[in-house]
């Protein structure tokens, strides 16, 4: 999995992360729109982590590393 995100991308992809788990573990507690965001920001961080975004692949090998 060649890496396609910048280490800003990366950076601001973990905060959100972060940020979407807290509202929805938090703010939300235990229903629909928590645990969606808790999932959004699941994967957010897993993006975050690995530096591979597979929608960046599915829209024509986008990329924002340099």
């Amino acid at each position: 999995m060649k890496q396609n995100e910048s280490t800003t991308d990366r950076v601001i992809r973990a905060i959100v992360g972060v940020v979407l788990i807290g509202i929805g573990w938090f703010y939300l507690g235990n229903n629909t729109l928590g645990i969606v965001l808790d999932v959004v920001g699941v994967v957010t961080l897993f993006t975050a982590a690995t530096g591979f975004c597979l929608l960046y692949k599915l829209f024509g090998d986008f990329s924002t590393k340099k």
